[in-house]
């Protein structure tokens, strides 16, 4: 007789606002929409008549659907994910966009060349930029603005001067622009220029400081403040439209797999504190063939943040909005298990079924292969507490005998809502989950041709039997379908090689330090 083997069959079956103050009760004189019953109605503005005007019985329903209306609304305004963007990753990204870019360089060698319809600065011909050091740059938030940049760059221009003869100019100069954050039209954050400054800090020349009287060196002066505006101002507008295309690529549609796409979009426009720049993230999720993935409303989405408390860019992902990317692996969940002795578990077969549930023991069929198709039949949730993240599965189990020859229909069905333990990490720019598992918290006989029996005790031997079969078959094909990992927002291009990752009372929060 050949040795019976555990066979895994993955199945790829696609199958307002609130008013401020809230709602209050009134009673009015109607009872469902008649006398005395309780009924929401929207709180009134300050200084306005509390009373309760008579309302035919149309007009009070409809106060007490807007008002609910209002209510459920304001959850949807939540967002899924939020990003606190601190000072360092927009520093590293900016440095890393001038020097990918080498923009001054090429601004600067663009203004020394000729332009049609721009005069040539008088007492200086053939001007070049002859040496431009890398630039020393500082940012600092503008709190309900945007962002303040300083700029300190050394250069050195090479010319012919009025006073014959070749002359460089060796210039430090501090360009500083305000630029203002907001929401494009596309949807996307956007960074605008609203003013450059340059002031020349030093100047020093290849020629002896006797050659220069005071009238040369007010003409230097003169000059370089026409001539620096045009090299390194446009510099500013280059590297913010840069960082624009930076976040146009973190509201882009992202691959999930093969199985689908997310996309975030802004909920609002961009929040700028002292410390960091807040985005309020919308997640949408869609399968593969272009349907969403609606989020679960329970748990919610992201009524309130954790505090940032730690250096770095801060992300919270909702619990909801993990669950929700979970449903789209929800199809890989599935699973059929058969007999394997290499488990080290009971043989999956009728007779070991009839020994676990002795009052239906002589309506099975005698020993025969075993089967448990398990299906997960309700999208995937997730809750999170500071000190513990579960996955929750609901699954149905059908028990069929294995023998090709038998009737398919299952001896019975079971209902279970599986918890598992979560661990998050985080590594090639996506989020990963592995599970264990926690406990079949509960089982309900859904249906049974081979008579009733009771599965609600703690204490029944099938359940210990199934937590064995979920923990030793289950888990394994769980993480191997959780390997593919979940994508995280685009952070310019930055990588989370420095990722610290906590939980708090609803969302996982991920700390990414720039190093």
């Amino acid at each position: 007789m050949p040795t019976p083997t555990l066979r895994f069959t993955r199945m790829f079956t696609y199958k307002g606002r609130r008013e401020q103050g809230g709602c209050r009760l009134w009673r009015v004189p109607s009872r469902s929409c008649t006398r005395g019953a309780p009924v929401k109605a929207c709180s009134l503005p300050a200084g306005t008549s509390r009373a309760m005007p008579e309302l035919p019985r149309s007009g009070i329903c409809c106060v007490f659907f807007l008002c609910g209306w209002l209510v459920s609304s304001h959850g949807t305004d939540a967002p899924g994910a939020v990003l606190e963007i601190d000072i360092e990753t927009i520093d590293q990204a900016v440095t890393t966009a001038m020097a990918e870019s080498n923009v001054l360089q090429k601004l600067a060698e663009a203004a020394s060349k000729k332009q049609p319809g721009v005069k040539p600065i008088k007492g200086i011909t053939g001007l070049k930029v002859k040496d431009l050091q890398p630039p020393e740059i500082s940012l600092t938030f503008v709190p309900g603005t945007g962002l303040f940049m300083a700029v300190l760059t050394k250069i050195t221009i090479a010319g012919r001067s009025f006073i014959g003869g070749n002359m460089e100019i060796s210039l430090v100069a501090n360009m500083t622009a305000k630029n203002k954050l907001s929401q494009a039209d596309s949807g996307s954050p956007k960074f605008s220029v609203e003013n450059c400054q340059i002031a020349i800090v030093s100047v020093k020349t290849n020629l002896p400081s006797s050659m220069l009287p005071k009238m040369v060196n007010k003409f230097l002066d003169s000059t370089l403040q026409k001539v620096m505006p045009g090299m390194l101002c446009p510099a500013v507008g280059a590297v913010l439209g840069l960082m624009n295309a930076k976040f146009d690529t973190m509201m882009a549609k992202i691959p999930f797999g093969a199985l689908g796409s997310i996309q975030f979009t802004l909920l609002s426009p961009p929040i700028i504190s002292q410390d960091f720049i807040e985005l309020h993230l919308k997640p949408i999720l869609q399968h593969q063939g272009g349907d969403p993935v609606d989020l679960p409303a329970d748990p919610p989405a992201l009524a309130s943040l954790p505090p940032k408390t730690e250096p770095g860019t801060q992300i919270v992902l909702s619990a909801n909005l993990l669950a929700g990317e979970l449903t789209l692996l929800q199809a890989s969940f599935d699973l059929n298990v058969t007999d394997n002795p290499a488990l080290e578990l009971p043989p999956l077969t009728t007779a070991t079924l009839a020994s676990l549930l002795p009052e239906v023991s002589e309506s099975l069929p005698p020993s025969k292969p075993l089967v448990i198709e398990l299906r997960v039949t309700k999208p995937p949730l997730v809750t999170i507490k500071e000190d513990k993240s579960l996955l929750h599965l609901f699954t149905t189990m059908e028990f069929l005998s294995g023998d090709p020859s038998d009737s398919r229909d299952p001896l019975f069905v079971l209902e279970t809502h599986i918890n598992l333990d979560t661990q998050f990490s985080v590594h090639e720019e996506k989020l990963h989950i592995s599970v264990t598992l926690d406990r079949l918290y509960k089982m309900e006989l859904s249906s049974s041709s081979v008579g009733p029996f009771d599965v609600s005790s703690a204490e029944t031997p099938l359940k210990g039997f199934l937590a064995d079969i979920i923990q030793v078959a289950y888990v394994p094909a769980l993480n191997a379908a959780l390997q593919e990992g979940m994508p995280l927002p685009y952070l310019f291009g930055l990588k989370y090689s420095h990722t610290e990752i906590r939980m708090s009372e609803g969302a996982l929060v991920l700390n990414v330090r720039v190093k």
